[in-house]
């Protein structure tokens, strides 16, 4: 019985090992594709920009329609993504300002949530396993409270 029971054990040492290194290279490689994100929004850096999302990506925001006054949704693909990316809109941010804070909620499997709070507005990214690297699939993001203030008085 003592040996069934080292036995056992030890099988489970193991496997707690394999599944901590497994875990260990996954977050890696997700907080990469985070950074990836953010990092290559701010550089301008498009190429680094499409490494980190799907071509499929759908980048959303909800918005209040100031005329009827309801909820719609804001959508941005990979491809305009990675076009404002290449043309800078991100590189314009001061460096003093740039968060690049990446938080990983969640992974399960093949799948991850990620927050990044940025400068103006915080992300929820949900990222995949695809082909054996993690990449962005979804994005849902809202502004900071301050920076809707200065896009209400005309800052921004």
């Amino acid at each position: 019985m003592q040996r069934v029971l080292a036995a056992a054990v030890a099988f489970g040492i193991a496997v707690a090992g394999q599944a901590q290194a497994q875990t260990a290279a996954d977050s890696a490689g997700i907080r990469g594709a985070a950074l990836d994100y953010i990092e290559g929004w701010y550089a301008g850096d498009a190429a680094r920009m499409e490494r980190a999302v799907h071509p499929e990506l759908a980048k959303r925001i909800v918005v209040v329609n100031p005329q009827a006054g309801e909820s719609m949704l804001r959508t941005m693909t990979a491809e305009e993504l990675v076009g404002a990316t290449d043309a800078g809109y991100g590189a314009r941010t001061p460096l003093d300002v740039r968060r690049t804070d990446v938080r990983i909620l969640d992974i399960y499997e093949n799948v991850a949530s990620v927050r990044v709070d940025a400068h103006d507005w915080i992300d929820y990214l949900h990222i995949a396993r695809w082909n054996d690297r993690w990449v962005i699939v979804n994005v849902l993001w809202e502004l900071t409270p301050e920076a809707k203030r200065r896009m209400t008085a005309g800052g921004g």
